[in-house]
């Protein structure tokens, strides 16, 4: 049997809706088996102490560093930010996993021009940005990732990967993976994997007529309403 496709999501009950969708996006396509854990920090209790930073967007912004701890820092598992929606087999990812990396993500160049994104929450931009919203840990290499470090390390010390000491460590998977939509030249939905919503996504009223919405709202239905004749 094929082994299980470790998955931590990222949860923010402001994007419930959001979490839904992907986690029925993924199930709904993948050719082996899954196993999704949302990272909430109502569950995840002593683990998560250090204070909410003014600049922090959603409730997973730090936790998504305790993903190798949460795997007893063994085999592999990948991190997703909630905001994505998966258009392809998680199996056609899990197959890219290559043991001389600590990590493996999409290595984008993004500098948003705006100040804010969705809820009027602060838009920040630095080195290595959105490169932490998909994540392939290979957890017996990422060991700093203790609950300590990631509660006392700074949001820059953690989202640029200072904790690997060597960029070597990092390899990089195919755009495809971690689409970001309005921002991406947009491209047919069947040359990408994984829409990512970072800005706002449809599940928002003032974003409700971005990049890709009627295949995220497609996506709700099937949810929904599964058995029914959907397209």
């Amino acid at each position: 049997m094929a082994d299980t496709i470790k998955i931590f999501i990222g949860y923010d009950p402001h994007e419930a809706a959001a979490y839904n969708v992907l986690c029925h996006s993924i199930n709904a396509r993948a050719s082996q088996p899954v196993s999704i854990t949302p990272l909430s920090l109502d569950q995840l209790g002593p683990l998560m102490w250090r204070e909410r930073h003014d600049l922090q967007s959603t409730d997973f912004s730090f936790s998504r560093f305790l993903t190798p701890y949460l795997c007893d820092f063994e085999g592999w598992a990948l991190f997703m930010d909630c905001d994505m929606l998966v258009l392809d087999d998680m199996a056609n990812l899990w197959k890219l996993r290559d043991e001389k990396f600590a990590v493996q993500c999409v290595k984008h160049d993004h500098k948003p021009p705006e100040e804010t994104k969705f809820l009027d929450q602060p838009q920040t931009t630095y080195e290595k940005k959105n490169w932490s919203s998909v994540m392939l840990f290979n957890a017996a290499k990422c060991a700093a990732l203790t609950p300590d470090y990631v509660n006392s390390a700074t949001g820059l010390e953690l989202h640029r990967f200072h904790w690997l000491g060597d960029d070597e460590l990092i390899g990089e998977l195919p755009h495809r993976w971690n689409h970001l939509v309005d921002y991406d030249p947009k491209a047919p939905p069947e040359e990408l994997s994984n829409l990512h919503f970072t800005t706002g996504g449809p599940y928002f009223e003032d974003y409700k007529n971005c990049g890709y919405a009627d295949i995220w709202r497609a996506e709700r239905e099937r949810m929904l309403f599964a058995g029914a004749n959907l397209p």
